[in-house]
């Protein structure tokens, strides 16, 4: 299979598809492989490390999307992209598809098979392709909301793991997923007061069982956001549906409870966001502020460590490419029911249920694409 690898265009977006390591393990396994010129050089990956790999450097986005057989990126296809698209061209990358129509409406007119990281499966009910963007992003999370905290940002000038004398800051999140996880494990690592909640009991055992009771857990209801809100000066939304949008947790009226100068860092706003006054920002003008309170809404935060990304995406990433690459699409999704939740638009057909529901499309299951 000749396999593309363009350079990701969405504002700040330095990560890359494929590091050289994963380049050369496709090559090994009988694959070409072309990498746009300056692809992965932004963050020490040059372009002479993919040609001692064994690929081809391109100048040009158009010549890859007109050549290959299958695109591997990091962020959803811009509208530039969508248009070099091609019926049976594979798409596999992050796609976030629930809150954004008119990227569902170009996938689905140019016929391609677009696969979505974020939405294959694991065995264990896990997102194995998201899960390593959702780790970098809990963690950076944390980063954004201290230096959003600080006074010359805007914020109320709070210290996040206070100093002896004075009390830490208090950080609330909303999820106790992977994101929630590790956004919680940096918080309590500053020395920051934090609670996370969840619906899942079970989840919340587990939580208190690993911290060991160093932070608080609490069954998620409006009433306990409504008073974490009061006394949170960072809020982590950190809440997800997989491949659909994400609720509104916090609406503006709620912004009333937050004290002046305190931060809402969206980590779901790939989906849509969790907060009612979210708004996709980039790492370029990251904050605004609504009421009094900072908000940080960076669709793409992994990219502000593009490097490490780049290296956690590609080792998640890339069994699966290969799966892709040496079997097909059609017959690396019937042998895999887990890759097969990745297919969201396949042949102009919208396959995943979820996107289907909240853009009003018809759904076709997948297995009925592949048979």
């Amino acid at each position: 299979m000749l396999i593309g690898v363009p350079k990701e265009i969405k504002n700040h977006e330095y990560r890359v598809g494929l590091t050289p390591a994963g380049t050369k393990e496709l090559i090994r396994n009988g694959h070409q492989v072309m990498v746009q010129q300056h692809a992965g050089t932004a963050i020490g990956f040059a372009d002479d490390q993919y040609v001692a790999a064994g690929a081809q450097i391109i100048p040009t986005a158009a010549e890859i999307f007109a050549k290959a057989d299958m695109i591997i990126k990091v962020k959803e296809p811009q509208p530039v992209e969508c248009q070099m698209l091609r019926p049976g061209q594979i798409l596999y990358t992050y796609l976030h598809l629930a809150p954004d129509p008119e990227q569902t409406k170009a996938l689905v007119a140019s016929g391609c098979i677009a696969i979505a990281y974020e939405t294959v499966t694991d065995d264990r009910g896990g997102l194995p392709l998201l899960a390593p963007m959702s780790e970098v992003a809990g963690r950076m999370s944390i980063q954004a909301a201290a230096r959003a905290l600080e006074k010359s940002a805007g914020g109320s000038g709070v210290l996040l793991g206070g100093v002896p004398g004075v009390a830490p800051g208090k950080v609330t999140v909303i999820g106790g997923g992977v994101v929630g996880l590790h956004a919680a494990r940096m918080a309590a690592g500053l020395g920051a007061e934090v609670t996370i909640l969840d619906r899942s009991l079970p989840r919340l055992k587990e939580i208190d069982s690993d911290f060991g009771g160093r932070i608080k857990t609490l069954f998620s209801t409006q009433d306990a956001i409504e008073r974490e809100l009061k006394e949170a000066d960072a809020v982590i939304g950190a809440v997800l549906i997989p491949g659909a949008a994400a609720p509104k947790l916090v609406t503006r009226d709620m912004l009333k409870l937050m004290k002046p100068g305190s931060v809402l860092v969206d980590v779901a706003i790939d989906q849509g966001g969790c907060f009612e006054t979210s708004k996709a920002t980039t790492h370029q003008e990251p904050t605004y502020v609504v009421d009094g309170i900072i908000h940080y809404c960076v669709a793409n935060m992994p990219g502000g460590v593009a490097r490490t990304s780049t290296q956690a995406l590609t080792n998640a990433t890339l069994g699966y490419a290969v799966a892709l690459a040496n079997k097909g699409w059609k017959q690396a999704l019937r042998d895999d029911k887990h890759l097969r939740n990745g297919l969201n638009v396949a042949e102009g057909k919208v396959t995943y249920e979820a996107v289907a529901r909240d853009l009003g499309y018809a759904y076709v299951a997948a297995e009925s694409v592949i048979a």
